[in-house]
C-alpha cells in the first residue's frame, strides 16, 4: 500500500498560517534528519503519480526511503518545505518558484527539472479557438506566473496582443489589442477546469487538466509548445538541503530512463519529460 497522505485544502490553509511558529523548531526534524524517510510534497497528478512510481519500482533498490504527501494547492508545499514539515517538493516551475520566494521571503531552491505540463486552452462550447465569439469569457489562473503564462499562450495564438517584455508577469492590464473583446475571469488555478460549464473557455494547467479527465494533447484548443519552454516542473528543497543524500538519490531517480519511459507511456504527450 502506498504511504500517501491526502490533505484537504482547508487543512492546508490552516497549516500555512503556522509557518512562523514551526520555523523555530519541531517540524524542522523532518528535513534535517537524513536518517529518516524523505517526505516530498506533491500535487496529485502527475507529480505524486510519478513519485509513487519511483517509490514502488526504484527507491528500494537505490536505498531511498520515500514518503509522498499530496497537496491540492500551490502554496502549502512551499511553506511546508520552508518550515521543515517536508524535506522537498515537486509541483512547480522555476518562474513560479522565483515569484513565490520574492513575495513570501522563502528560501526554496531548484534541484532538477523533471517534466513539462503544457498549459492549454479548453472549451465545452467551441472546438476551435477562432470560433470564440466577441465578448467571450475566458477563465485564467489568478496567480502571477500562471496568469502570465495563460495570457502569453493566448497571445502566441493570435487571440490578443501584450505589451513587449511583460513575460510571465503579464496581467489583463498589459493587453494592448483584444480584437475579440475577450473578458477574463481570474480563478485559483485548481478551479479553472471546473469553470468550463460557466465560461466560454478556460486556460488550465496541465496537472489540473489531467485530473479533470481532459487530455491536453487531444482536447486543448491551443497548447504550449515544449521547445525552449522555461516552465518545466522541478524538484525543490529549502536552501541548504541540496546535498542531502536522499535528495540526490531522488533527483537521480526522477531523471532516470525508467521515469522517462513511465511519463511517456502513462501520459501520451500530455506530460513531457524535461531530461
Amino acid at each position: 500500500m502506498r504511504n500517501t497522505a491526502k490533505i484537504t485544502t482547508a487543512v492546508l490553509a490552516a497549516g500555512a498560517l503556522t509557518l512562523g511558529l514551526t520555523a523555530c523548531g519541531g517540524d524542522q526534524d523532518a528535513a534535517s534528519d537524513t536518517s529518516g524517510p524523505l517526505v516530498v510534497a506533491a500535487s496529485p497528478v502527475p507529480h505524486a503519480e510519478i513519485l509513487n512510481f519511483v517509490k514502488d519500482s526504484l527507491a528500494e533498490k537505490a536505498g531511498l526511503d520515500l514518503e509522498v504527501k499530496e497537496f491540492t494547492d500551490y502554496v502549502t508545499p512551499n511553506t511546508a518545505t520552508e518550515d521543515g514539515s517536508v524535506g522537498a517538493n515537486y509541483f512547480q516551475t522555476q518562474p513560479y518558484l522565483d515569484d513565490f520566494n520574492k513575495k513570501n521571503g522563502t528560501h526554496i531552491v531548484s534541484v532538477v527539472d523533471v517534466h513539462l505540463e503544457p498549459l492549454g486552452l479548453y472549451s465545452h462550447k467551441v472546438k476551435k479557438a477562432d470560433e470564440l465569439k466577441s465578448g467571450a469569457t475566458i477563465a485564467i489562473p489568478n496567480d502571477t506566473v500562471n496568469e502570465g503564462r495563460a495570457l502569453q499562450l493566448l497571445a502566441a495564438n493570435g487571440l490578443l496582443t501584450l505589451k513587449d517584455g511583460v513575460g510571465t508577469s503579464a496581467t489583463p492590464a498589459d493587453i494592448t489589442e483584444n480584437p475579440k473583446k475577450l473578458t477574463f475571469k481570474e480563478l485559483e488555478a485548481a478551479q479553472t477546469p471546473r469553470s468550463l460549464d460557466d465560461v466560454d473557455a478556460a486556460v488550465v494547467n496541465g496537472n489540473y487538466a489531467i485530473e479533470a479527465d481532459l487530455k491536453p494533447a487531444e482536447d486543448a484548443l491551443v497548447l504550449e509548445k515544449a521547445k525552449d519552454n522555461p516552465n518545466s516542473n522541478l524538484l525543490a528543497v529549502k536552501e541548504g538541503q541540496e546535498d542531502d543524500p536522499r535528495v540526490k538519490k531522488l533527483a537521480k531517480l526522477l531523471t532516470s530512463p525508467e521515469v522517462k519511459k513511465f511519463i511517456e507511456d502513462t501520459y501520451a504527450g500530455s506530460v513531457l519529460p524535461s531530461f
